[in-house]
């Protein structure tokens, strides 16, 4: 290492060392990283009730984005919704000219509270300040052409909104993640700047980052970057809505909002087929949304999984459950609840067989009649709040309710999506 390098590590060094002490001293501030319990085990950035700033709301209403994952794998052309124009004015990254399709769709509706592309934030001769989903005003300073992302839900919006080749830094366990090595495999050259548990300050004030994008969770470590005058937004994508503004947080930050506007877009004309959809079934299953970690843990009603059964015409068999993050249960309240269909995603540990053989659940209506399905996880884990995991909310209303989402559809919707906004054609798929 030469001279200058070291004399500037030990200069980072020193700055976060001072700002830890100070952060540790400050009584008001002490509970600032209080939140990192949510989401417990495999539940990323689980806080409820926050990200509430664009106004688009929890529920998300007809015209707002579409789904959440669930799936089952990949594949074919063409489908419902909008046609979105990723490619141009994507600005540089790996999804950038590979905008391939006809435009957004009339019937597209633009994400409530704001207009695709218009830049809300910039003030005149004045840097971009966004409100991001813990409430903080964060003034981006500049074009942004160096981002670390510290959280993979954030990283794969990043890829659709055309930024991959702007990052300097991700999230360790890269590798894990098939979409990034098909529509950005440059990332996992890129130095990591830890996991949500166990982040890398140091590393990421090295980089020189002019964005940083972390789970809520870690807002401490957002604070301390800001005292070091780097921009920090915190995302917190738990539910459908927050999804939404997420996805115009991160445009309006990187100066990407005309991009992310055409996903948005493309998400309220997908929103309002799957309402379509659903809108006249006259059984709404009950659906138990098994964790990745076990199936003993759930989705109670406040977490990302839980919105996605509702949308695709299901209702959670941990509906009652309070919580943001994966539940543990009981056998004996798994038996009460007694769901129709139960779903495990695609990263579990453990397969329909464990579920099926497990003697103690031998009496469940979903057990006894086989109705156990495993979500596809070819390119990502649909039911985890990725831009993609629109495609979940299809791959499950095929699932509950095949007869109004024909596999031909959901295959057609699947090429589509990963060619318009990650640049990439998807091989064939099927059904475990």
């Amino acid at each position: 290492m030469s001279r200058e390098n070291s004399v500037a590590s030990r200069c980072i060094s020193a700055m976060l060392a001072l700002m830890l002490a100070l952060c540790a001293c400050s009584g008001p501030n002490a509970g600032l990283g209080s939140n990192a319990g949510l989401g417990s085990g495999d539940s990323p950035g689980s806080n409820a009730g926050l990200g509430s700033n664009t106004g688009l709301g929890s529920g998300g209403s007809p015209g707002s984005n579409a789904g959440l994952g669930s799936g089952d794998s990949p594949g074919s052309v063409a489908g419902l919704g909008s046609n979105a124009d990723p490619g141009s004015n994507a600005g540089p990254g790996s999804n950038a000219g590979s905008g391939q399709s006809a435009g957004v769709s009339t019937n597209a509706n633009p994400a409530p509270g704001r207009e695709p592309g218009l830049d809300t934030g910039r003030a005149a001769n004045g840097p971009r300040v966004v409100t991001d989903q813990a409430g903080r005003s964060v003034a981006v300073d500049g074009p942004v052409g160096r981002i670390v992302s510290g959280y993979y839900i954030s990283t794969s919006a990043c890829i659709a909104l055309g930024l991959a080749e702007r990052m300097v830094g991700i999230e360790a366990k890269a590798e894990t993640r098939n979409i990034y090595a098909m529509a950005a495999p440059e990332l996992l050259l890129l130095p990591n700047v830890g996991t949500a548990k166990e982040f890398n300050l140091e590393g990421c004030v090295a980089l020189q980052p002019d964005l940083v994008i972390l789970p809520l969770h870690l807002r401490e470590s957002a604070d301390i970057l800001a005292g070091l005058g780097i921009a920090v937004i915190l995302v917190n994508p738990e539910g459908y809505g927050e999804l939404l503004e997420m996805i115009a947080l991160i445009g309006d930050a990187a100066g990407v909002a005309e991009r992310a506007g055409r996903l948005l877009d493309y998400y309220g004309g997908m929103r309002l087929a799957i309402d379509g959809m659903t809108a006249n079934l006259a059984d709404r299953p009950v659906v138990y949304m098994c964790g990745v970690g076990s199936y003993l843990t759930t989705a109670p009603k406040d977490m990302y999984q839980s919105s996605l059964i509702e949308i695709a015409g299901g209702q959670n068999a941990a509906r009652n459950i309070d919580g943001s993050g994966w539940t543990p249960v009981s056998y004996e309240q798994l038996l009460s609840m007694d769901p129709e269909i139960i779903v495990i995603p695609s990263e579990a540990g453990y397969d329909k067989e464990d579920i099926l053989n497990d003697a103690q659940l031998a009496a469940l209506t979903a057990v006894a009649e086989g109705r156990v399905y495993r979500m596809p996880g070819d390119y990502e884990a649909w039911d985890s709040p990725v831009p993609s995991s629109v495609l979940g909310a299809l791959w499950l209303i095929n699932t509950l309710h095949g007869d109004v989402c024909p596999l031909e559809t959901l295959r057609s919707d699947v090429t589509e999506f990963y060619s318009d906004f990650y640049g990439i054609r998807v091989g064939f798929w099927k059904f475990p």
